[in-house]
């Protein structure tokens, strides 16, 4: 098995493409090593020294580290656990673990026509671009009366110091380009 590596934006934050599919249907955000309990890849990851993030996308596993470690001295035990994960045959999640999607609040009327497309050029046009940098933008909230969106950021995108502008520069003018309901773009924590 060969597993690439990219880097991303994000200096904290390296990219691990093992060759094969990790999630089939969304991605999941491990904040810290009792989230990744759910996942004995993502355990795994938190037991090695300096792993503070855990991220798997749809044919990717980004792996967050704290300032203080070096990439050269994290990367063999990092492309190790993924090697033998896969190379286990081991599922995944322990149990049935809920993949992350947008969040599914309803919407009535013109709202969830909004919304709507809102999350289409999340998932068509935004979202793929930034799977490309090893992280996810998700839905969050839609607020009709004021037209801000709130998204998620996840993966190499939190934390990430160019996280802002891609937010504002990019994702906020598209989505005002497209959907002229939408006045700005905000972030969610």
């Amino acid at each position: 098995m060969f597993i690439q590596t990219e880097a991303t934006p994000n200096p904290e934050v390296l990219k691990f493409l093992p060759g094969r599919e990790v999630m089939a249907e969304g991605s999941r955000d491990f904040r810290d090593a009792e989230d990744a309990k759910a996942s004995a890849l993502a355990a795994d990851l938190f037991d090695i020294e300096g792993v503070t993030r855990v991220f798997f996308g749809p044919d990717f596993v980004t792996v967050g580290k704290h300032p203080g470690h070096d990439w050269p001295h994290l990367k063999a035990p990092i492309l190790a656990a993924i090697m033998d994960h896969f190379t286990s045959g081991r599922p995944l999640f322990e149990d049935a673990a809920e993949a992350a999607g947008h969040d599914a609040d309803v919407y009535e009327g013109e709202t969830a026509q909004i919304v709507a497309e809102i999350k289409d050029l999340l998932d068509t046009r935004i979202r793929p671009a930034v799977a490309q940098d090893g992280g996810d933008i998700l839905f969050n909230r839609f607020d009709a009366a004021t037209g801000v969106v709130w998204l998620h950021m996840r993966g190499a995108c939190s934390g990430c110091p160019s996280s802002s502008a891609t937010l504002k520069a990019g994702v906020e003018n598209m989505l005002k380009h497209y959907v002229p309901e939408v006045t700005r773009v905000e972030q969610t924590l």
